[in-house]
């Protein structure tokens, strides 16, 4: 089994998959489309990170691709419907880098708010600027989450710790944790919060989520945070703010376009500005969390080629089989229409095979079966379920 490993995945990874018996091979940087559609030949399992995009083209051109892992917390990279619809299940880590991202927003917070950016680089200007204009503590202040996932829900519990006040808006109906407050709407959030974060997925509806009339609702002399996804915010609308004086200072780790690979050169426009700091998308990049990471979503992807476990996949049915005794299993992929299982086992039945174990799962258009069975089949049978036309793909696994 061949195994591609981009964008500088952590080495713990790799070698747990060598030692799992994979030929691995590494490289350093992120893949366009038409490089990713020549590497990705003769490839079963495929680690990305943020960069490369796997889109319905490169996986068109992928016939061997059992499994795709992004070692990452966000799958918008990769299209995970026409995956599933070409049997490819896709693993992410979605909780591995929470803390690294939650540590880095505080961090931002309270650099900002005590405008550290500034008089660090007044420092090394030779220029001493000792003074309190413009500094404050956090503690007291509003904090606003946008989005109330694994990352929001944590930064909530570690800023009221700091004595700030929460409040987070979330379109799904999320418990508060601690003293945090629920607004009804992101206006309300907007007009109530002194510092507003963003911590919402890349789905394209999200797209433009944060332009000029959501800065313009936001309190004078409030700050900024992306640590989310680049394509959530009109950066233009984000310097007219900034340029004005409305918004006191921004921290941001994503952007629209972001350079394909170490030493590229950067652009945005947000560069140059005051009280503005700016990360090259490492909001997750800890020792800690990339280790995690590494070890996580190379688990993931080693359960699923030898057991078919798709537990916590974003594009499958999360099915886990037990194993008892001695058996076979198969894994089975197909069009989510009635009467597949049916079939199934009637093509094993037929070829006098026992099944000592079977669940299945569905997930929208799709059908995911595991079975346990006596024997290994005979090539003629693995026809016979591999032509069903609701099949998309079938494996057998020892």
């Amino acid at each position: 089994m061949r195994v591609l490993l981009l964008e500088n995945i952590h080495e713990d990874g790799a070698e747990f998959l060598r030692a799992q018996g994979y030929q691995v091979e590494t490289r350093k940087g992120a893949l366009g489309e038409d490089d990713l559609v020549e590497a990705v030949q003769g490839v079963h399992l495929l680690g990305i990170r943020s960069t490369t995009y796997v889109t319905e083209r490169v996986l068109a051109s992928a016939p061997d691709l059992l499994s795709i892992g992004a070692f990452c917390i966000g799958t918008n990279q990769i299209d995970l419907k026409a995956a599933a619809q070409r049997g490819v299940a896709v693993f992410n880590a979605p909780y591995s880098n929470t803390r690294s991202v939650v540590e880095l927003a505080i961090g931002e917070i309270i650099s900002l708010a005590r405008r550290l950016h500034e008089k660090t680089n007044d420092m090394h200007a030779g220029v001493w600027n000792k003074s309190a204009q413009g500094s404050h503590e956090i503690r007291g202040r509003k904090l606003g989450i946008v989005g109330y996932g694994n990352i929001g829900s944590q930064l909530s519990v570690v800023a009221e710790a700091l004595g700030m006040q929460v409040f987070y808006f979330d379109i799904a109906d999320k418990l508060a944790l601690g003293n945090a407050k629920r607004c009804a709407t992101i206006d309300e959030l907007l007009e109530t919060v002194d510092v507003v974060t963003l911590h919402v997925d890349g789905r394209p509806g999200n797209a433009g989520l944060f332009g000029a009339a959501e800065f313009a609702r936001m309190k004078p002399r409030s700050l900024f945070l992306n640590l989310s996804r680049g394509i959530l915010v009109d950066t233009k609308a984000l310097r007219a703010h900034i340029e004005s004086g409305h918004i006191a200072g921004a921290a941001v780790d994503v952007f629209p376009v972001e350079p394909k690979k170490q030493g590229d050169p950067f652009e945005s426009d947000l560069r140059g500005l005051p009280n503005v700091i700016l990360t090259p998308h490492v909001g997750g990049s800890t020792m800690e969390a990339q280790q995690d990471i590494g070890r996580f979503v190379a688990g993931k992807l080693h359960s699923y080629l030898a057991e078919g476990s798709t537990d916590l996949s974003p594009n499958l049915p999360h099915l886990q089989l037990p194993s008892y005794g001695e058996h076979h299993r198969l894994v089975h992929i197909h069009h989510n229409v009635p009467g597949v299982l049916s079939a199934i086992n009637v093509v094993l039945g037929d070829h006098g095979v026992n099944i000592d174990g079977q669940t299945l799962g569905t997930r929208g258009d799709i059908g995911y079966v595991l079975t346990d069975i006596d024997k290994q089949l005979e090539p003629e049978t693995l026809t016979a379920l591999g032509t069903l036309p609701e099949t998309i793909r079938l494996r057998q696994l020892s």
